[in-house]
């Protein structure tokens, strides 16, 4: 999986992610790359610093083993958040219409979303539109797999 900071034509910024960088050729080329805000297609890459590893970070992965049995405690799973940028409101109201639609066009599947998915994708059911949950390990093996699907955002107001 590959990470991109995109902008488009009107200069609205916006993040995504791609199985390779391959895939972003692609999928901008067929159009299906688009701002969440105005719908633009013409989407770039925009300029983002790179993740760079250090060895600090090796050895911090050292920190919390237990001495008993050797084991690591894993480190809590972290997410990129911002605050306080002014298109912040346009983004959560096309973030909430898409849940919106989402949710009243697409079959809710529950915990059964990779299966019906790869029933879909290997033509096994007639094509739908689904939405549901699924693990980690479930949505590592669907990319590895080629099978298109897109992560459904939530708004923190959605965990009050």
């Amino acid at each position: 999986m590959i990470h991109y900071s995109l902008i488009c034509e009107n200069n609205h910024k916006f993040e995504a992610w791609f199985r390779n960088s391959d895939s972003f050729l692609e999928q901008s080329k067929a159009g299906i790359v688009s701002c969440p805000l105005c719908s633009s297609q013409n989407v770039q890459k925009a300029l983002m610093a790179p993740a760079i590893s250090s060895a600090r970070k090796n050895t911090d992965k050292n920190i919390g083993q237990n001495e008993d049995n050797g084991s690591a405690s894993r480190p809590e799973e972290k997410f990129s958040v911002s605050a306080g940028h002014p298109q912040q409101e346009e983004l959560r109201a096309a973030i909430k219409k898409l849940r919106d639609i989402v949710t009243k066009e697409a079959d809710y599947v529950g915990d059964k979303f990779a299966i019906e998915a790869r029933k879909i994708h290997d033509q096994l059911v007639e094509p739908r539109k689904i939405y549901g949950e699924a693990t980690k390990e479930e949505i590592s093996s669907l990319l590895e797999d080629g099978i298109d699907f897109l992560p459904l955002p939530t708004l923190p107001e959605e965990h009050n």
